[in-house]
């Protein structure tokens, strides 16, 4: 087989083992998860997931940089989306959290909820790649705020950077509730809370 072939089998099995274990992870949770019920899942031969991680550290970053990478692309598609003005892309933002964290299906739901109070205190890799993607998402929010100031949608009394903080640790905080709870009670009061914010801020 040329090298090519090798690579690109190499790359196509390691990111069935991924896709597979994302699904089964958001379900049990990462430390409940065996390699081998990964490995079954993907219809890889058991013993090989060494070949394509270095340990299960290094699979748990690779899998949250993927997923993040993946989400980041969905945010700026909404929040870049120049044709609508700017509080109401934040708005479409918050409200596409709200339904998808409400809805039924496992592969919708927050991986940094699912992930960060079980791994951060565990793995220092993971962590870091959670603390990375975390802060780009809040980059992404600030520039969408900043936008909104810029084309005097929004007068703010604070830098877009802290309100974007603040607004992310609402809505994680709200969907760990949700979670929790098991209903989207504290969702919508989060997005309620959210469209109050930012139209107090509105320029009229």
């Amino acid at each position: 087989m040329s090298s090519d072939k090798t690579q690109a089998k190499f790359a196509d099995t390691r990111q069935k083992i991924l896709d597979s274990a994302r699904v089964i992870i958001l379900g049990k949770g990462y430390a409940a998860v065996g390699l081998n019920e990964i490995l079954t899942s993907a219809g890889v031969p058991k013993g090989s997931f060494y070949h394509y991680f270095k340990s299960k550290d290094d699979f748990g970053r690779v899998l949250l940089e993927e997923y993040f990478s993946e989400y980041l692309v969905k945010i700026d598609s909404c929040l870049g989306d120049t044709t609508i003005p700017a509080v109401q892309r934040l708005l479409n933002y918050f409200e596409h959290w709200k339904d998808s964290q409400c809805s039924d299906c496992q592969e919708e739901k927050c991986v940094v909820v699912k992930l960060s109070a079980e791994v951060a205190d565990l793995s220092e890799p993971m962590r870091l790649a959670l603390q990375n993607g975390i802060e780009k998402i809040q980059v992404r929010l600030a520039q969408c705020i900043a936008a909104a100031v810029a084309a005097n949608e929004l007068i703010l009394q604070q830098q877009p950077e802290q309100l974007a903080r603040e607004l992310y640790c609402m809505w994680l905080g709200a969907t760990l509730i949700n979670k929790v709870n098991r209903t989207p009670d504290a969702l919508q009061l989060c997005l309620r809370t959210t469209r109050q914010r930012l139209a107090a801020e509105v320029v009229h």
